[in-house]
C-alpha cells in the first residue's frame, strides 16, 4: 500500500472530531479488557488517548489495572521543544514524552488547568512513585514496536514516517501491509494493547469481529466519549484498515 504524505492543514485540525460511520451487526470474536472510554473534547491529542488506552489494555490483560492521564501528557507537551501548536503527534511521540516527563493516574489529573500543575508524586497500590518511575512501570523503554507500510521504501528496514505528526522523526519498521495486518490481528488475539493511527486520527484496538457476510472487523476504542450508539467503539473493516493505516504500535 502506498502512503501519501500530502496533508491539508484544515483536515488535520478537524479529523479527530469526525463521527464514526454506521455498520451492520457484528459478531464479536475477541474483546479485550479496557478502561472506560474517555473524551478528548476539542483537543488534537487523540494519539495520546490511543497510546495510553493501548497501554491500559496491555496491563489489564496482565492483571495489573491502570487508568492513565492523557491530561498529564498534554501538559508536558507544552514543555517539549519543537512541539507543534496543533498538539498533533503519534504513538511513539506519546511514549517518548512519558519516558522523559513521567505519567500519573487518570483520577489524579483529569483535565489540563492553566493554574494547576500535575502531581509530583504518584500513589498506587500503597507505593509512592515519581511520575518518571510510574511511567517506566507501565511502559518500559523499548517495550513497544512501531510498524508502518510504505512500498516506496525498502521493507524490513526502519524509516522516518514522513508526516507533520512525526515531528520527532521517530523511526518505524516498514513491512508489507499484509504483514502489518496479520501482526496486528495476532497481537489483538493474544490480548495485547495496540495503538492504531491513520493520517488524521488514532484509536486503540481492543477486539475483533465479523458481520453476517463474514467481513472481518477490528474493534477500536475511540476517544470521543461514549454517548453514541456504539458507546465509544468503532468497527473498522479489514479493507478500511488496509486503506487508512499509517502506523501501529504494539508490544514487542
Amino acid at each position: 500500500m502506498k502512503l501519501k504524505y500530502l496533508f491539508v492543514f484544515a483536515v488535520l485540525l478537524t479529523a479527530c472530531a469526525k463521527k464514526p460511520q454506521g455498520h451492520p451487526p457484528i459478531e464479536v470474536e475477541v474483546m479485550n479488557p479496557m478502561t472506560p472510554v474517555k473524551n478528548q473534547g476539542k483537543s488534537q491529542t487523540c494519539w495520546v488517548y490511543a497510546m495510553l488506552a493501548a497501554i491500559e489494555t496491555e496491563h489489564i490483560g496482565r492483571g495489573d489495572s491502570v487508568n492513565l492521564s492523557p491530561a498529564y501528557v498534554e501538559y508536558m507537551l507544552r514543555k517539549e521543544p519543537g512541539a507543534p501548536e496543533s498538539k498533533r503527534g503519534m504513538g511513539l511521540t506519546c511514549i517518548n514524552l512519558i519516558q522523559k516527563h513521567g505519567l500519573c493516574g487518570y483520577d489524579a489529573y483529569r483535565k489540563v488547568e492553566e493554574d494547576i500543575e500535575p502531581p509530583r508524586q504518584v500513589f498506587m497500590l500503597g507505593a509512592i512513585y515519581t511520575p518518571q518511575e510510574f511511567a517506566r512501570s507501565v511502559c518500559a523503554p523499548d517495550e513497544y514496536i512501531a510498524l508502518t507500510s510504505n512500498d516506496d521504501e525498502p521493507y524490513n528496514t526502519e524509516i522516518d514516517v514522513n508526516t507533520d505528526d512525526n515531528w520527532q522523526h521517530n523511526r518505524y519498521w516498514n513491512v508489507p501491509m499484509d504483514t502489518l495486518l496479520a501482526r496486528t490481528e495476532r497481537a489483538v488475539r493474544q490480548h495485547h494493547g495496540v495503538c492504531w493511527e491513520s493520517k488524521g486520527h488514532a484509536m486503540a484496538i481492543v477486539g475483533l469481529g465479523r458481520d453476517a457476510q463474514q467481513r472481518r472487523y477490528f474493534i477500536m476504542k475511540n476517544s470521543w466519549g461514549d454517548d453514541d450508539p456504539d458507546h465509544g467503539l468503532v468497527y473498522m473493516t479489514y479493507e478500511r484498515f488496509r486503506k487508512e493505516t499509517l502506523a501501529v504500535e504494539m508490544p514487542r
